[in-house]
């Protein structure tokens, strides 16, 4: 039977993780570890400095889980190094509250969880969804439809157990907020150019001390065809490969014909190169 894990960054709490868990029983053994609180935009951190804690407790169909204080990619790494009774086959991350496009995803801890499954060697999915209602309370889940987010999921854990899926790829898979007959298909899309709206906004001042905000104005994106972003906009379920190879084989070609010996200013003997 294959070992599932399900981990996220919303918390072990959310709704988001309750809908993927119940779409992967029909699929395999599922063991949940997930963080005891919202670690969402944590990206790849860790915990080096302190122990982690961790918890057994109930999701909110009653079913068991682990909660700890560490980080989506703690919990994966608890899980490698013998947390579960065996190891997982598979990571499933997510379902995310809100959607992991672009350059979204160098922030995200649902991504991070799952490409810290394939750096260990083990195929990965995250999952993320986009709010129904943008007005209803975003955290309890009422904006949200997982339906289609979590069918989809489940039905691709098979195709990345197979021997011809390619190695140490994850599938970032987003969904729009529709319900599943609204959905007019699933796409392959590269990732979009997210445009940020930031700004610097002095909170308050308490003598030498001053609290600012510099997150939180609406973001954009870059209109482009093929992108995960013109999945969503269209109606799809959007399915970006990811690996974590980050050289750049161009700029290798690049710094090999200026030589970068000669920007080492002495060879090592100490005279000029």
């Amino acid at each position: 039977m294959t070992n599932i894990l399900v981990t996220n960054d919303d918390g072990v709490t959310s709704p988001g993780l309750l809908a993927l868990v119940q779409a992967l029983r029909p699929h395999g053994r599922v063991s949940v570890i997930a963080p005891d609180s919202n670690r969402s935009a944590i990206g790849r951190g860790i915990t080096i400095h302190n122990p982690l804690h961790v918890e057994e407790v109930e999701l909110e169909d009653g079913s068991p889980a682990l909660a700890t204080d560490g980080t989506p990619v703690d919990c994966v790494r608890l899980a490698l190094l013998g947390l579960l009774d065996e190891p997982p086959d598979v990571i499933v991350s997510g379902i995310n509250l809100g959607l992991n496009l672009g350059d979204d995803v160098t922030y995200s801890g649902t991504v991070a969880a799952a490409l810290e499954g394939v750096l260990l060697g083990l195929p990965a999915i995250a999952v993320s969804v986009q709010a129904t209602d943008p007005e209803a309370g975003q955290w309890d889940g009422t904006a949200y439809d997982f339906r289609a987010a979590a069918g989809f999921a489940a039905r691709m854990v098979p195709r990345v157990l197979t021997d011809d899926f390619p190695p140490r790829v994850i599938l970032n898979v987003n969904a729009p907020g529709l319900a599943p007959e609204a959905i007019t298909g699933a796409r392959l899309s590269r990732l979009g150019r997210r445009v940020y709206n930031d700004e610097l906004t002095l909170v308050s001042t308490d003598g030498p001390r001053r609290r600012y905000t510099i997150y939180g104005a609406g973001a954009s994106h870059l209109r482009e065809e093929g992108t995960d972003f013109a999945a969503i906009e269209e109606g799809m379920i959007s399915v970006t490969p990811m690996h974590f190879d980050l050289t750049d084989i161009g700029g290798m070609d690049h710094l090999e014909r200026v030589s970068l010996a000669g920007l080492l200013g002495a060879d090592a003997t100490g005279r000029d190169a």
